[in-house]
């Protein structure tokens, strides 16, 4: 069935319980806009904005926004971005375009007004919901897009150029409209992070979706009690598809504006939150704070927190050791994907193989796995390949674009890039992306193996390894560390912990600085080659 389903069976079912809840820890009472028919609750032991929505409230703003669009002359199959911050009328606007037959096109964040142009152009977008934040940057191509676009402002006082939102959609029907949603039907086109120029379309069926919510559910033991707290962007594959667990349990989750560990510890004391997705650096951050006194537990309700889960890149094992000491009683998964497998989940360690901390796991529910050469040929068991998978979250295509399609869909197999090996056991262990692999001396030396070598240091924060050109190797390994707060470490003593590396492997330059990622927690390597290559860096993307 499609997703869209689920949200109008949670309406039935638990009408009028939370759905979801959104926190902003930065906005106080004082500053609050209070947004029509949104509950807009204060409770008393907090003073930060909070607003909530039940499941039927969120079904009927999502039929709202689908009629309001077919009032409006949008038609199945017809492309509708979203361009906000994480908010409560996120996700309803993202099922009212999924209700009327349209596709959803969730928009970075980040994207600056070229981006935003040039990936509404690539996707065929016909409306776009913006929010406050990103004013000047639609109104740098405004006049472009006001030409043959539909533009919804969501927030106050709106712009001449745009309709208002509010007032559009308190004005059409709450009645579930009459369109046929299959399946097999176009349902959103997301977007690849686009480290190696604009990024590309990725288009989803309705199929894709609705596995990714079975999936993350049975992958979590996700049960209608459970209480999903999401701090990731919602633009994100990672954060809409773990949220589908909840979607799939009709149970409630808490969206957080803010990552400091204050803000997710009290996220989670006060609104009880069961479940926790992190990345890498909040996580890092988390226990930076519990090693400096800065937070405590104690201070805090957490016993009911039960699963704390890391993805969207390579996990140092000893940040998942350092975490089990101060919380031995979580549950602890790793969960890989990309946005061309509908996001997270076509590998998981799978919470009962904490022993295997260091692997991403093993194939997921409805997916397989091969490991294979340069010519496509499986290898063996430990020896290092490309890692490929298939499955009901494959992507359709790259919208649009047949010859990227074709370098990485073959045979029904999705070719990741990114290169693997896998144990006796059966499970897989990232070694790095194939275009990040540095070839110095004629010798393949993997970032990610580095870097948590790294990361085994007590001294170091964060580590990034990247490749420096160089005249008589070709490249060199460079790492990028950042220091611990309140700690001193020297170049030497570094080299010093390094000497338990073959020879070959060593970093053979030390910057300090801080480490670059990107709003999914990734460690940004163009950024960082740009930084510190140059020129080094157009090269290395085209091998990639």
């Amino acid at each position: 069935m499609p997703i869209t389903d689920l949200l109008e069976r949670n309406s039935k079912l638990y009408g009028e319980e939370v759905a979801l809840v959104e926190i902003n820890p930065e906005i106080r009472e004082e500053q609050r806009v209070t947004w029509k028919e949104y509950e807009l609750i204060q409770p008393t032991s907090t003073s930060y904005y909070r607003r909530q929505i039940t499941w039927s409230v969120f079904d009927e703003k999502a039929n709202r926004v689908a009629n309001m669009l077919m009032e409006r002359g949008v038609k199945k199959g017809q492309k509708c971005a979203v361009l906000l911050m994480n908010c409560l009328e996120w996700l309803p606007i993202y099922f009212g375009i999924l209700k009327s037959g349209a596709v959803a096109v969730p928009l970075n964040f980040r994207f600056t007004s070229e981006e935003i142009d040039y990936c509404l152009k690539a996707s065929d977008s016909d409306v776009l919901f913006y929010g406050p934040e990103f004013i000047g940057r639609i109104e740098d191509i405004a006049e472009k897009l006001k030409k043959n676009m539909l533009l919804y402002y969501v927030g106050d006082q709106c712009p001449s150029y745009a309709e208002d939102y509010y007032k559009q959609v308190s004005n059409s029907s709450s009645v579930a409209p009459r369109v046929l949603v299959e399946d097999s039907d176009d349902a959103a086109i997301y977007f690849s992070s686009g480290t190696t120029g604009f990024p590309k379309a990725i288009l989803h069926i309705h199929t894709a979706l609705m596995q990714s919510a079975k999936m993350e559910a049975m992958h979590h033991e996700t049960t209608h009690e459970d209480n999903f707290l999401c701090i990731p962007p919602l633009y994100h594959t990672g954060a809409k598809m773990h949220w589908f667990g909840s979607l799939y349990t009709g149970s409630r989750a808490v969206l957080l504006k803010g990552n400091s560990p204050e803000a997710i510890f009290r996220a989670v004391s006060e609104e009880h939150c069961t479940i926790v997705w992190l990345l890498v650096p909040w996580a890092q951050d988390i226990l930076a704070a519990l090693d400096l006194g800065k937070i405590k537990i104690e201070d805090y309700k957490l016993s009911q927190w039960r699963l704390m889960h890391i993805g969207a890149q390579p996990i140092p094992p000893s940040l998942v050791r350092h975490w089990l000491e101060y919380f031995p009683h979580h549950k602890y998964d790793t969960n890989y994907g990309l946005s061309e497998s509908t996001g997270p989940g076509c590998v998981h360690l799978g919470m009962e193989n904490v022993h295997k901390v260091g692997a991403i796991g093993v194939p997921g529910y409805g997916w397989k796995t091969k490991i294979v050469d340069e010519e496509g040929n499986a290898v063996a068991k430990g020896e290092i390949g490309e890692l490929c998978v298939k499955g009901p979250g494959v992507m359709v295509e790259y919208y649009k674009n047949p010859e990227a399609t074709a370098e990485i869909l073959k045979d029904g197999w999705l070719f990741t890039g990114d290169m693997a090996r896998q144990d006796e056991d059966g499970f897989i262990f990232l070694v790095d992306r194939k275009k990040d692999v540095i070839i110095s001396g004629g010798e393949n030396l993997y970032p990610v193996q580095i870097e948590s070598f790294l990361m085994k240091n007590n001294k170091i924060h964060d580590a990034a390894v990247i490749g420096l050109p160089d005249s008589r190797l070709g490249e060199i390994a460079a790492a990028i560390i950042q220091v611990k707060e309140g700690m001193e470490l020297s170049e030497e003593e570094v080299e010093a912990f390094c000497i338990d590396l073959p020879r070959y492997k060593r970093p053979r330059k030390i910057i300090f600085d801080t480490v670059i990622r990107n709003a999914t927690g990734k460690i940004d390597k163009p950024k960082l080659r740009e930084k510190y290559c140059g020129d080094h860096l157009v090269e290395k993307q085209n091998q990639g």
